[in-house]
């Protein structure tokens, strides 16, 4: 069946609840407790249909997955004047919200802050210095966030529109 990566991964997201509905059930109804003098109350619950659904679950979820992997590997998009596979996207995207984390810390940075040492002996107080030019880091996280929408654009296109063959 033909489906784009939004409907795969939502697929995927469905098949993985259905996975713990099944596990929860395994675990509630794999063992009971019962008193000596009572009889016991036992959960309905049979192991082999339970495996059963789990592993076909499971395969699906390969399938699925496997079919994702393969057209994320085949297919590209162009941002700005470059050209990428998604996996390759998908990998700049994780890079670029890594810098994009440090550099907001950076750029949320007072040129000059007091130090508060509790262990220090020293009469007069210490200061920290930034060791950068703060306006510098402010238009590299503007360039890095620019950079991360447009790139988040064109793969929300991709997800949306490639179409690509699923075997379940």
């Amino acid at each position: 069946m033909k489906m784009t990566s939004a409907v795969a991964n939502k697929m995927v997201r469905k098949l993985m609840d259905d996975k713990a509905y099944y596990r929860s059930l395994e675990e509630e109804g794999s063992v009971y407790v019962a008193s000596l003098d009572e009889d016991p109350v036992i959960p309905e619950y049979n192991y082999s249909e339970v495996a059963a659904k789990l592993d076909e679950i499971n395969e699906k979820i390969v399938k699925i997955k496997h079919a994702i992997n393969l057209s994320n590997c085949t297919n590209s998009v162009t941002v700005g004047e470059e050209t990428m596979t998604i996996d390759m996207v998908l990998v700049k995207m994780a890079q670029l919200n890594a810098r994009k984390s440090v550099l907001d810390g950076m750029r949320k940075q007072q040129p000059k802050t007091r130090v508060d040492s509790y262990y220090s002996r020293k009469a007069s107080p210490e200061y920290r210095y930034v060791n950068y030019d703060l306006n510098l880091i402010k238009s590299e996280y503007e360039k890095v966030e620019s950079l991360i929408t447009e790139i988040q654009i064109a793969l929300d296109y991709y997800n949306q529109t490639v179409e690509f063959e699923v075997e379940i």
